[in-house]
């Protein structure tokens, strides 16, 4: 290692081991060697090595240097050689190394900079101050704030990625926040980066140092140095993920050589440590952006707690706000997972009985030997365990509305009593002989064809009409359209923010995913696997595989001609079975000839049961 050896006219000589490609020189603390003494100047030279010399340049043109009692503005440095800045400080020149440690030590090095704890410090005061600030214009102006006072510069800016350009070609950029530069020195007013220092940085993703900007071969014509006149200049990239989304720009025009190689690896840190601070900030205003874009989506979508736009849900909608002010008994159907609770409390909710219970049971989870018991109470000593009396789901809704889901699972001895208690508007506790009287509206829910039910024994047909004064046919959600989306979106803002999760949105390739699944378990389907994802994603947006949703779920699609046989098979098995597998009715119905039926049933792999057997035809074919 090559030395520098500074004789002071009053102490012991100070050595200096060169190991860095440029070595300032000057009466400033700043500098790498202090050198004091009559007309040595703030900064006063540098010695540069390329790799292979050690070069000595001036740095302020109006101070003596002399080498080797000759005076020089620049030289070759060879071993031996003397220089002698202003009037006497003498330094000797040495390519062996004389003292294998830097001479100077104290709390602060040479250079200026913080040691390595008093770093941390800096950076944890830094990390702090930039997670109190709430809005990003706010928390970008106090970034570039700190950083210009880290490292001395007097100049800045602070550039991100176009929101609307992110992850695609031609990438726009824009000065976010600036400190006494023009922002048209570095951008255009396109977004298109004008200046070859930031350009170059953003390109390959690589900190930059100029350490004599105006003179700087490759940099000296920058637009930025030329525009602000700059001296020294510094820019370090913004990386995520290993690509470049903004960069921090720094710089004087005061003094040369102000920035170190330190300095750039302290800067790149902090650029490291505020990109993460800066995309969390980012990913909460994107959520929140998001969230209140899809409050504005739902506010005409949504009717009271349901949400859906599709034709078959706002017909449900008109009937339900009507039926609602009345007190009919109401029917909900559709298949498992569609939300019949949900239209059930809507109704409830739209009634004159919203400020009594809304009580719901589930009959299809309750023991058959309790469930009277659940529904109509009891009375002290009614069976064994009946320590107490205790009232029922219909008294406990008394004055409001009870829900009675799965109806189509009671068994039928009480179908009986439930029919005796909606004609009566009173019920019997188990174990007493005394009714009594109860004022509640009953909403039922089913999953069942109710009507096969009858036609096969397991349901009452005067129950039946009782209960279905009025009918909502809940949809299925393969049949709503877009409300799959729609209700995804809500389904993952709520969800996000109960599991903490940093998912903010659906990928486009997975809302098609959502379009084309045919969720046989309907929005109760939808909501576990959002639920799921949401856990076990790491990623801002969901793909179709974080939801299960890979090629392999989602139905195929045919050729038309396959897809128009497959409903006309269809089809015609559904009017055979209208039909209580009379092949000949059947055939007259769909106006075609008998031979058509027979061809689908060859094609049915699952032969007709012996029940579906023409009435009055031969078994045979």
């Amino acid at each position: 290692m090559a030395t520098l050896k500074y004789l002071p006219s009053v102490g012991a000589p100070l050595i200096y081991g060169i190991h860095k490609p440029i070595t300032s020189l000057g009466r400033a603390p700043s500098n790498d060697l202090v050198v004091q003494g009559p007309g040595v100047a703030e900064h006063h030279i540098q010695v540069v090595f390329d790799g292979r010399d050690y070069n000595l340049a001036e740095v302020d043109r109006q101070a003596d240097i002399k080498i080797n009692g000759k005076r020089k503005r620049r030289a070759r440095l060879v071993h031996g050689d003397r220089i002698e800045l202003g009037e006497g400080a003498e330094i000797a020149f040495s390519m062996f190394s004389e003292l294998p440690s830097r001479p100077q030590t104290s709390e602060r090095p040479a250079s200026g900079l913080p040691s390595d704890l008093g770093g941390l410090h800096k950076l944890l005061a830094f990390s702090q101050k930039l997670m109190a600030r709430g809005s990003i214009d706010e928390l970008l102006e106090t970034m570039l704030d700190d950083i210009l006072e880290l490292t001395s510069g007097d100049k800045g800016a602070l550039l991100l990625v176009e929101e609307s350009s992110r992850g695609g070609e031609g990438r726009m950029f824009s000065v976010r926040a600036a400190r006494n530069v023009r922002r048209e020195a570095i951008t255009n007013p396109e977004g298109v980066i004008s200046d070859s220092i930031v350009r170059q940085v953003l390109t390959t993703g690589k900190p930059i140092i100029v350490s004599d900007a105006l003179s700087d071969t490759l940099f000296g014509k920058s637009e930025s140095v030329v525009a602000l006149q700059l001296s020294s200049v510094m820019c370090v990239p913004l990386l995520s993920k290993g690509e470049a989304v903004g960069a921090i720009y720094v710089g004087s025009n005061r003094i040369k050589h102000l920035f170190e190689r330190s300095h750039l690896d302290l800067l790149t840190v902090f650029a490291s440590q505020a990109t993460l601070i800066l995309e969390n900030a980012m990913l909460l205003s994107a959520l929140r952006a998001d969230k209140e874009k899809l409050s504005q989506e739902l506010s005409d979508k949504r009717f009271g707690e349901i949400i859906g736009a599709c034709p078959s849900m706002l017909e449900i909608f008109r009937k339900l706000q009507r039926v609602a002010t009345t007190d009919i008994n109401v029917l909900i159907t559709g298949e498992t997972g569609t939300g019949k609770e949900l239209l059930a409390r809507e109704i409830h909710r739209r009634s004159n009985r919203a400020s009594g219970p809304f009580v719901a049971v589930n009959c299809g989870a309750i023991p058959e030997n309790l469930i009277e018991s659940e529904l109509f109470g009891h009375v002290k000593g009614a069976f064994t365990g009946a320590i107490a009396p205790r009232p029922g789901k219909f008294q406990a809704a008394d004055g409001g509305t009870l829900f009675l889901d799965e109806i189509g699972e009671l068994p039928t001895n009480l179908q009986v009593k439930l029919l005796r208690a909606l004609q009566d508007r009173a019920v019997v506790r188990v174990g007493d002989s005394k009714p009594e009287k109860i004022d509640i509206r009953v909403l039922a829910a089913t999953n069942r064809n109710l009507e096969d039910e009858i036609k096969a024994g397991r349901f009452r047909e005067d129950l039946y009409y009782r209960l279905n004064v009025v009918t909502l046919s809940s949809p299925p959600l393969r049949e709503r359209g877009d409300d799959v989306i729609i209700i995804a979106k809500a389904l993952l803002s709520r969800f996000a923010d109960e599991l903490k999760s940093p998912v903010r949105g659906f990928a486009p390739a997975t809302l098609a995913a959502l379009r084309k699944y045919s969720w046989p378990g309907n929005i109760r389907e939808l909501e576990n696997r959002i639920k799921k994802a949401l856990v076990l994603c790491e990623g801002a947006l969901l793909n179709p595989e974080d939801l299960g949703l890979g090629d392999a779920q989602l139905a195929p699609i045919l050729p038309l001609e396959k897809a128009k046989e497959e409903f006309q098979r269809r089809y015609v098995l559904e009017a055979l079975e209208r039909n209580h597998g009379n092949r000949t009715q059947t055939a007259r119905d769909l106006g075609v000839d008998p031979r058509t039926i027979f061809r689908y049933l060859e094609k049915e792999q699952n032969p007709i049961p012996s029940s579906a057997v023409d009435k009055g035809e031969s078994k045979g074919p």
